[in-house]
């Protein structure tokens, strides 16, 4: 262990670093700061040549214009990408991180079921397990392998559309859902004017509007039935189907948004000079290219959003986006199948493993501790580039998203954790990365059930990655 005034100092520097990094996130907005643009840019484009990533080409020594740029990494960020690309320090002694753990984990608030994965990323050697293989509950942190399936899938940059398409004779247009939960008023109003110039271009001023929502199959609503933590899951909706201004976390949502989405647009197209006769009906989309589109921003970014703020809606939407890239049924149980047979091709182990649903709130989802670690180390392995946001949209402890409450009682574990939270009613779960005392990369897994109280489950868990930080 470091001593006391050094590790005083480590903490102090990680605070400000993430401070300065959370007051550019608030210039820029709540989905990328600079922090995780920067990572992704130093963690993609390694100075080394090699078949992959092949190095930068020399300057040349009269440049017709000055180059960009390149963004320079956030303060928070050096520590997890000197871990991810410097050399390997010595690996932790098992039997040493086993007398740290085994006391943290029989912390009562941790209930009578609880498992662990501690792996070295840069090994893949497991460091500390406690019943790894064995299949729990996962709640929200089953979001990772949701998301890990998807950008193995669809990679980083796929981006989902929602289109207008005209009937031949321009009389009517369809509004077509393709899976984008994060379709927002702005786009739709933008949708409208567009539609509304190709219209007029054709001679066309009146329109009947349907709306397609068939690219979903199965049941809209998640076996938790109507709730606020996740709209019906449809192939249209706006900002989630949320009744209120919130962009994260529980709040009303509508019984219809693919309804109130196509009422909202018939709106739109009308105050663009688009009259629209008579009310939207579901339908069918023509066949045809389609009049206007607009796009969601790139799977990268909805996977960071979804780990960040543990995003119900955008997890169930990436579900079946690997559904349709396998082409299975979008539906629960097809995105089970499809986001079961993708991780299979990474190499994993899948025993036991059950995808019930994308987003962690069904009771029947299996993983194991093992598999959440594998998942991790995978990520941050230099030849798997398209699973890096795995890594940059988790948490960071006491500072971003489901964590920015945490590690007040495990200070340690400040601005070094960062991890996915997960909670259901007895089931309280965290995985993540941790930066150790000399400087490598840690990825862990702990799952609890039958525990007593989120209130006194948690602290423990934070404990527990806070402890971690001091191997070395």
């Amino acid at each position: 262990m470091p001593e006391p005034r050094v590790w005083q100092l480590t903490a102090g520097s990680a605070v400000l670093g993430l401070a300065l990094a959370a007051a550019a996130a608030t210039a820029a907005g709540p989905w990328d700061g600079g922090q995780r643009t920067a990572e992704r840019a130093r963690a993609a484009a390694p100075a080394a040549g090699g078949e992959r990533h092949p190095g930068r080409p020399a300057p040349a020594a009269a440049p017709a214009a000055p180059k960009p740029a390149e963004p320079a990494p956030a303060p928070s960020a050096p520590g997890v990408l000197a871990a991810l690309s410097g050399p390997a320090a010595p690996a932790a002694r098992p039997a040493d991180l086993a007398r740290t753990l085994v006391p943290l984990l029989a912390d009562p608030g941790l209930g009578t079921a609880r498992t662990a994965s501690v792996v070295d990323t840069a090994t893949g050697k497991q460091l500390y397990g406690e019943g790894a293989g064995t299949p729990m509950t996962p709640a929200s942190t089953v979001k990772i392998a949701t998301a890990a399936a998807a950008l193995s899938a669809l990679g980083t940059d796929h981006r989902i559309a929602t289109t207008v398409t005209a009937t031949p004779d321009g009389t009517a247009v369809t509004l077509t859902g393709g899976g984008d939960p994060t379709l927002d008023a702005a786009r739709l109003k933008t949708l409208a004017a567009d539609t509304a110039r190709a219209l007029e271009k054709r001679g066309h001023t009146s329109v009947r509007l349907a709306y397609d929502t068939s690219l979903y199959q199965g049941p809209a609503l998640h076996p938790i039935g109507p709730n606020e933590n996740l709209a019906p899951v449809t192939a249209l909706m706006t900002d989630e189907g949320r009744l209120d201004d919130s962009d994260s976390g529980p709040a009303p949502r509508s019984g219809d948004p693919a309804l109130d989405t196509a009422t909202a647009f018939a709106a739109h197209l009308a105050d663009a000079g688009v009259k629209v006769t008579g009310a939207p009906a579901p339908g069918r989309t023509p066949k045809g290219a389609p009049l206007a589109r607009t796009h969601s921003a790139p799977l990268a970014d909805l996977v960071e959003r979804t780990l960040t703020h543990s995003d119900n809606d955008l997890a169930e939407a990436l579900a079946r986006q690997t559904a349709l890239a396998r082409e299975q049924p979008a539906s629960f149980r097809g995105a089970e199948k499809a986001v079961r047979d993708q991780l299979g091709t990474l190499g994993l182990p899948l025993a036991g493993a059950r995808f019930a649903d994308g987003s962690g709130l069904d009771r029947r989802d299996r993983v194991s501790a093992a598999l959440l670690t594998g998942l991790l180390t995978r990520a941050a392995d230099p030849g798997r580039p398209e699973l890096r946001p795995l890594l940059t949209g988790l948490p960071v402890g006491g500072f971003t998203g489901t964590l920015a409450g945490r590690f007040g009682q495990a200070p340690a574990g400040a601005g070094l954790v960062r991890a996915k939270t997960g909670t259901l009613t007895g089931v309280n779960t965290l995985a993540g990365t941790v930066v150790t005392a000399d400087g490598r990369l840690l990825a862990f897994a702990f799952l609890a059930g039958r525990t007593p109280s989120p209130d006194l489950a948690q602290p423990a868990l934070d404990r527990l990655s806070a402890a971690l930080t001091g191997q070395k």
